[in-house]
């Protein structure tokens, strides 16, 4: 039985769970906020939900980039580059971007009669950003529990593993990274130099799995 929605980005992590758990899926759900690559990323997640016959909406958050404050909001150039978990990479966050994403999944997920929302926020995400930590997932599901009458809960499968752990996932399902999209400055080709296409490269070498990504250099 179908009783969950997702919140999937296009991204690796997200296509992963997409795939993990089509089973249970009945909606997949893209947020627009104006990231600079929201518009690479939402194809990707229309695209795979259409493959896998599951439903998919896109609902637009364009607040946030008129008034959050976050790199990720500000163009390609203001994306910091190096290692994921440098201090700088802080300056992506999107303040309570899952929190926000979430509440509005969870309010229809009832409003559909379901059960479930799943986010697919993982071990690699703590150090950076505060609402992907287990503490805040563990919070966020009570309080829809709480307050829906179909008493929701909210799933994060890959909160304890890494993302090399979600390729090897990814591999045993047999998919192809290529389509799915990671670089946070949204240009025409992956930049291979920011966190998160970093981040990409080193869980697909960990994964044993061909890099087939289009990256600039």
């Amino acid at each position: 039985m179908k009783d969950s929605v997702i919140i999937v980005s296009g991204g690796m992590d997200s296509i992963t769970l997409l795939y993990d758990k089509k089973n249970e899926i009945a909606l997949g759900i893209s947020f627009n906020y104006e990231s600079n690559h929201n518009a690479k990323e939402i194809p990707l997640a229309e695209m795979h939900c259409r493959r896998l016959g599951i439903k998919h909406i896109t609902i637009n958050l364009d607040f946030m980039g008129q008034y959050f404050k976050s790199s990720l909001l500000e163009g390609g150039e203001a994306i910091p580059e190096g290692n994921y978990a440098d201090e700088n990479m802080k300056s992506t966050v999107v303040p309570f971007r899952n929190g926000i994403m979430l509440s509005i999944a969870i309010g229809i997920a009832e409003s559909n009669n379901l059960k479930k929302v799943l986010i697919a926020n993982h071990g690699g995400d703590h150090t950076i950003y505060p609402d992907c930590r287990p503490e805040f997932i563990k919070a966020i599901d009570a309080a829809a529990y709480a307050g829906t009458f179909v008493n929701a809960h909210v799933e994060a499968p890959y909160t304890h593993i890494t993302k090399g752990d979600i390729a090897r996932i990814g591999k045993r399902l047999g998919l192809n990274y290529a389509e799915t999209w990671s670089c946070y400055k949204g240009a025409d080709k992956h930049c291979g130099r920011c966190g998160t296409c970093i981040e990409r490269k080193e869980a697909l070498t960990e994964a044993g799995i061909d890099d087939t990504t289009e990256y600039e250099e």
